[in-house]
């Protein structure tokens, strides 16, 4: 049957005995067809998992030289020898430095920005009071009242703002890295020398209560008896942990003479909680603040005079109440130090307390470690880079005003120990000083009287210092980069000739190239292992990875010796019709842009203008189209998919750098991190129109029969109804609707529980819908009577959905992921990927009906790769971004009360990530969408299902190696950790996803749609 004709036809007649006929005929054949099919897929499969392979390793050796960790020393400083080396006369008052405090209350209130901390200025500010200001008076009004007692500061965390690497640099003293960043997941212990160890190794008893992300980091360390941790990644929960900690932290302060702590870190979560849930102008965070003055005004009540009273912030938050970034609003946290007895100073005149101005008289975070160490007489940690606190030492007399003596020695004791590291670690890796540190270090040793001018010098020389070791630490290793680089270009290579190397309805030649790829690989590895017990420059460049790289280079070029040998039959896409070339032009031309920040930052945007560019020319095509039904069909797909691409747009999630001239439009308002009341349309809706339209597309080919009526008709229907309930329950909750009916944990539960009877429609009824159907056709048998003979009759064979057996069989996949996904999103997600699952439909009939169905006559390639931009459209217009605050962590916790693994990753990848999972799996349906089904059977499908994957993945693939080298050679931009580096993780992330879901669930997909098909039509 023509391509025209299977595009129209409903259904197939004819007679019955010759259909019997045939069919008994081809079974007879069956079993040698299906053996070869399934052979075929697992050839196909091993081929895209080879490619995985190859571009882990790739992304390995190349972050192995970009995203560098900073040499970790393991010395460890000591009570007994001072940072000069002499050993320490009296340790009884405090190893180094007098001590000032016996003991410490630490409170981290997490995520509390500085500017919640201050009074709101309306006339400075030029804005209206936000739900976040004045809520927090007591810090301020202690600071300004009492300022020998207490001080208040901007507190300038390092980026990336994270907890877990910001509870190092609180407790190290030292610079992160943005490759930690990783760990933030599920953290590793701190292992270089740290305030927890220094109190450890002088037997203080240690006890924290509050966010278990410090056990991660510091197991061991805390009296088990006293110690109360509690999950800390449950976003959508704003009380158990701040209720937690108040409920075990007074005891531990009225009874601190019998239980015999020395120091207590309490770690609040509310604040932090508030602001990912709601965003930070939301009377839930005004609640939040308030319960955080009244709980430190009664902490501040009940320590005695012999106890310091540290509360702080470990990072701030965006407009949106995310962090993970370097803006202002999330590095800006704040710090209140304070004492029952005059114990502090101020270097400003007037001691007045600066104004909310937070480029006032600011510290680094990096500064607490010093600074409580010698508050409590202990060792500076060995690592440590910050430099005391000031206002921690100066003191004031009435007869000589501000006396600096003290600061001096404690400096000078900082500047010993910095100097003891600069020495160890000089001794494993080479670095030299700037003349000018050079020159005030000699400076510095030469001023012999601690007084206000070694003040001076020393805060010069720190901070000159400080910034040798940021650039010191951004130091790249280029060959290991190189290398990465490499891997990954050859494995572009490879998919590019793979693309040529699966010949036209020839799958025995298929088979061969695939076979070859695989033991040219394999010879191609096991052949570069011996390279290495010699010297070999590879391997030493990469050092540990060396084996990896040798096996793999060695695979990649066996492989592309084994496609060369298959030269006269490759197909490149330069042979192919216009429809491939601009294909390759929308990928290159967006891959290229990401040499520029400004197009990394408006990347939707692009795709807007390239999906409109697409829609328009195939709206020019489908007019030309000579058959009336394909015109007619063509232009009306056309200008909905044009349509349905500017109605996505109307979702904008703006980063940073957009603003001011981006609205968002995800949330009810630019800083909410809630849905509006009027998107709980959104759910609704889709329950009612989506199955509809699908439903319709099914009609057109009169598929809408057996399996399609119940799974589309009933289980996806039912799947969507249950997101709108389980989002309005949500809403319920958030807004406090029913507060005096339901407890927000009845709701919780009540939302639960819809949630996971969601994901039960989707995976276990889902899949195994999918696997067991049967193709969406009805056979009907009818006896007519013979044209030939008079009274006698001949049974005729009636099958509907004939026309796209093979694509509405394969169609009953996306509902899965579209219920997968959709409930782990906002409204506003939900009205994205909608739309994405129709412009998905309305693709397929124009790709019918403008001819660019891959298959053994075409190969054109634009399909899949449209395909490949949807996903990355939808990415955004679904509430992402290309940074790491965009992160919809709360999907975690949709149908889970905890973290669970490998659980909790997966809902996070799927929300993040749905657009281009979705799309992916959905690729082989450029191949089946109304696919012929010819005489000779399932002959030449595989070839054509691996160049559609082929042509997917290259998209994904170009991307990732531009993204991979504009960030390597933009290494030293300024924003490099703010746009290049993002958008690389990104790439990298979803390159790999989408192997996995091409593996998996794409050619998976395929062969459960092949085998069915053919059962039926006895292939």
């Amino acid at each position: 049957m023509s391509r025209e004709g299977s595009s129209k036809e409903l259904s197939a007649t004819t007679h019955g005995s010759d259909v019997l006929t045939d069919g008994l005929k081809r079974r007879g054949g069956t079993n040698n067809r299906a053996v070869a099919f399934k052979v075929s897929h697992v050839l196909v499969s091993i081929f895209f998992g080879w490619l995985f392979f190859v571009h882990a390793t790739g992304l390995f050796l190349f972050t192995k030289g970009f995203l560098l960790t900073r040499l970790v020393l393991d010395n460890r400083s000591s009570c007994e020898v001072l940072p000069n080396g002499l050993p320490s006369r009296d340790i009884s008052e405090g190893c180094w430095h007098p001590r000032t405090f016996k003991r410490a209350v630490v409170i981290i209130v997490d995520a509390l920005r500085y500017d919640f901390t201050v009074p709101f200025l309306p006339i400075e500010h030029h804005t209206a009071s936000k739900h976040y200001h004045d809520n927090l008076p007591f810090l301020y009004a202690t600071a300004l009242q009492n300022p020998e007692k207490a001080f208040l500061l901007p507190f300038i965390a390092d980026p990336p703002t994270s907890t877990l690497q910001r509870l190092g640099g609180l407790t190290a003293g030292n610079l992160p890295t943005f490759i930690d960043i990783g760990s933030n997941f599920a953290g590793q212990a701190t292992e270089e020398d740290n305030l927890l160890v220094q109190l450890k190794d002088q037997g203080k008893k240690i006890v924290h209560l509050g966010d278990d992300t410090w056990h991660a980091l510091f197991p061991g360390y805390f009296d088990s008896n006293l110690t109360h941790a509690y999950d800390s990644f449950n976003v959508w929960d704003l009380h158990t942990v701040d209720n937690g900690v108040i409920e075990h932290i007074f005891p531990l302060l009225e009874n601190q003479k019998s239980l015999g702590w020395d120091i207590v870190f309490g770690h609040f979560l509310g604040v932090d909680h508030a602001g990912h849930r709601y965003g930070p102008d939301h009377p839930a965070m005004g609640e939040k603040l308030r319960q955080m003055d009244n709980v430190l005004q009664r902490i501040a009540q009940s320590i005695d005079d012999e106890t310091v009273l540290v509360v702080m912030g470990d990072h701030g938050m965006d407009p949106k109440g995310d962090h993970g970034g370097e803006s202002d609003e999330e590095v800006e946290a704040a710090l209140w130090v304070y004492s029952n007895r005059p114990r502090f100073g101020r270097l400003l005149k007037d001691h007045v307390q600066p104004p909310s101005n937070a480029k006032v008289r600011p510290v680094e975070q990096i500064d607490f470690v010093s600074t409580l160490s010698l508050l409590l007489g202990l060792p500076v940690p060995f690592n440590n880079l910050g430099s005391p606190i000031p206002e921690a030492f100066l003191r004031h007399t009435p007869a000589t005003g501000q006396d600096q003596e003290n600061l001096a020695k404690v400096n000078s004791l900082v500047f010993q120990q910095m100097q003891r590291y600069q020495s160890r670690y000089a001794e494993s890796r080479e670095f030299s000083e700037s003349s000018s540190t050079k020159s005030l270090r000699d400076q510095f040793m030469s001023i012999t009287s601690f007084d206000a001018r070694l003040n001076e010098v020393f805060s010069q020389w720190h901070s000159q210092t400080v910034a040798m070791y940021r650039q010191l630490w951004a130091n790249f290793n280029l060959q290991n980069m190189a290398v990465g680089l490499g891997v990954l270009v050859l494995g572009l290579v490879v998919l590019l000739l793979s693309s040529g190397a699966s010949p036209r309805n020839n799958e025995d030649q298929l088979l061969r190239t695939l076979k070859g790829i695989a033991v040219g690989s394999f010879a191609g590895s096991v052949l570069a292992i011996p390279g290495l017990i010699s010297d070999f420059t590879l391997a030493q460049a990469t050092s540990v990875a060396g084996p990896l790289c040798l096996a793999t280079v060695g695979s990649v070029l066996g492989a592309l010796i084994a496609i060369f040998s298959a030269v006269p039959s490759l197909g490149f896409p330069s042979r192919t019709s216009i429809w491939t070339w601009l294909g390759l032009l929308f990928t290159l031309s967006q891959a290229a842009g990401f040499a520029s920040n400004s197009y990394t930052i408006h990347e939707d945007t692009i795709l807007t203008f390239l999906l409109g560019t697409f829609g328009a020319i195939t709206l020019l095509s489908s007019l030309r189209q000579t058959v009336e039904s394909d015109r007619v069909l063509g232009t009306y797909h056309s200008v909905l998919f044009l349509i349905l691409t500017r109605a996505a747009s109307y979702s904008r999630l703006c980063r940073e750098e957009q603003m001011p001239g981006c609205r968002s439009t995800f949330y009810a308002s630019q800083t909410s991190s809630t849905s509006a009341t009027w998107q709980l349309l959104i759910p609704c809706l889709s329950a009612i129109v989506l199955p509809e339209i699908v439903k319709a597309f099914y009609k057109g080919t009169a598929s809408y029969v057996g399996t399609a009526n119940f799974w589309i008709g009933f289980c996806f229907r039912t799947g969507l109804s249950l997101v709108a309930m389980y989002w309005t329950v949500d809403s319920a909750d958030n807004g406090e609707w029913f507060a005096e009916q339901f407890s927000s944990s009845t709701l919780k539960t009540i939302s639960i529980t819809i949630a996971r009877c969601v994901f039960a429609i989707a995976v276990p009824i889902g899949f195994s819908t999918f696997i067991w159907a049967k193709p969406c056709v009805d056979i009907s048998v009818l006896n007519l009577p013979s044209p030939s003979a008079v009274g006698d009759s001949k049974p005729h064979v009636t099958i509907l959905g004939y026309a796209n057996a093979f694509g509405s069989r394969y169609f009953l996949l996306i509902p899965v992921f579209v219920l997968s996904i959709v409930v782990l999103l906002p409204p506003m997600g939900q009205y994205s990927l909608a739309l994405c699952a129709w412009q998905i439909l309305c693709l397929l009939e124009i790709l019918d009906t403008n001819g660019l169905i891959i298959d053994a006559v075409a190969q054109p390639f634009i399909g899949p790769v449209v395909l490949a931009m949807l996903g990355s459209y939808h990415f955004f217009k679904t509430g992402h971004q290309a940074v790491l605050s965009s992160i919809q962590w709360n999907a975690a916790f949709v149908p889970l009360r905890t973290i669970r693994y490998p659980w909790s990753p997966i809902l996070i990848i799927l929300n993040n990530f749905g657009p281009q999972i979705m799309c992916a799996a959905a690729v082989p349906l450029t191949v089946l969408w109304k696919r012929p089904i010819s005489k000779e059977g399932l002959r030449g499908f595989w070839s054509d299902i691996m160049r559609s994957c082929v042509a997917h993945l290259l998209y994904y693939a170009t991307i990732q190696v531009a993204t991979t080298m504009w960030a390597g050679h933009l290494r030293r931009h300024l924003m490099l950790y703010r746009v290049f580096m993002p958008r690389f993780l990104m790439a990298s992330g979803v390159l790999l996803i989408v192997d996995l879901v091409l593996i998996i669930f794409a050619l998976g997909g395929t062969r459960v749609t092949g085998s069915s098909v053919a059962e039926i039509f006895g292939y």
